[in-house]
């Protein structure tokens, strides 16, 4: 299997299978949703779209983040992966957008094989492309920007990348690396309400989940569901956060 890496302006170029990754916070969120019992999770690329679709379900759940991580507004609550950790999400549809991960996955809309990976499901997500043994791959960092190096989803990627060339390396460095991210150091320094250092807790939880994060692209939109990995197809069942 041939390995390739790329950022979010190049999105709309990938094709074949392609892993888009954003670790703080989208697909640690989405994760923790999932476990949570949520049905699915909606991936939009704007705050309108995501407004649209929530007018349409009332018992949807509309979370989000704008650039730098505070609540997107009109929705129902930020991306906060630890929020969603202690909600009861059973059966609902949440519908999330950021300003990276799921505009990122809207955006690779020539891509066979699309999923969304976090370091808390990265050794599932490996274990589902190894089943699915893909040509190539191309894994997509979504988190670097002007003020921000992304070595959290580096760091996501450079772990992906280990276990599908058949290594099995020490998970504690890449834990390490989302924490002395340059994101992950505004989470740890308690001076922003809006990125809990409870959050940055979850992120770094490597292999928390074992289930990987397909994309089905449905009338309704990109939708994210759970894979266990012994599964074969469909969606699998969710290790419940507690």
């Amino acid at each position: 299997m041939r390995i390739l890496r790329s950022d979010l302006p190049h999105c709309p170029e990938l094709d074949g299978a392609v892993v888009v990754i954003d670790v703080l916070r989208s697909f640690t969120t989405a994760a923790y949703a999932l476990a949570r019992g949520a049905a699915e999770v909606v991936a939009v690329d704007s705050v309108e779209a995501a407004r649209a679709l929530r007018a349409l379900d009332a018992n949807a759940l509309a979370i989000g983040a704008v650039g730098g991580g505070a609540p997107a507004p009109g929705l129902d609550m930020g991306n906060s992966p630890s929020q969603v950790a202690a909600l009861d999400l059973t059966g609902r549809r949440v519908i999330q957008y950021t300003a990276g991960g799921t505009r990122g996955l809207v955006a690779c809309d020539h891509a066979g094989i699309l999923l969304a990976a976090s370091l808390v499901c990265a050794g599932a997500t490996a274990a589902l492309l190894r089943k699915l043994a893909p040509p190539s791959v191309t894994l997509v960092v979504t988190g670097t920007w002007s003020d921000r190096d992304g070595d959290e989803d580096h760091a996501c990627a450079d772990l992906i990348e280990a276990l599908l060339r058949g290594d099995d390396p020490p998970r504690a460095p890449y834990a390490a690396r989302v924490r002395d991210s340059d994101f992950g150091r505004r989470f740890s320094a308690g001076t922003d309400p809006n990125l809990p250092e409870a959050d940055l807790d979850c992120c770094a939880a490597v292999d928390r989940f074992d289930f990987a994060m397909p994309i089905q692209r449905t009338p309704r939109g990109l939708v994210i569901q759970g894979m266990e990995r012994a599964a074969a197809a469909g969606p699998g069942r969710r290790r419940a956060v507690g």
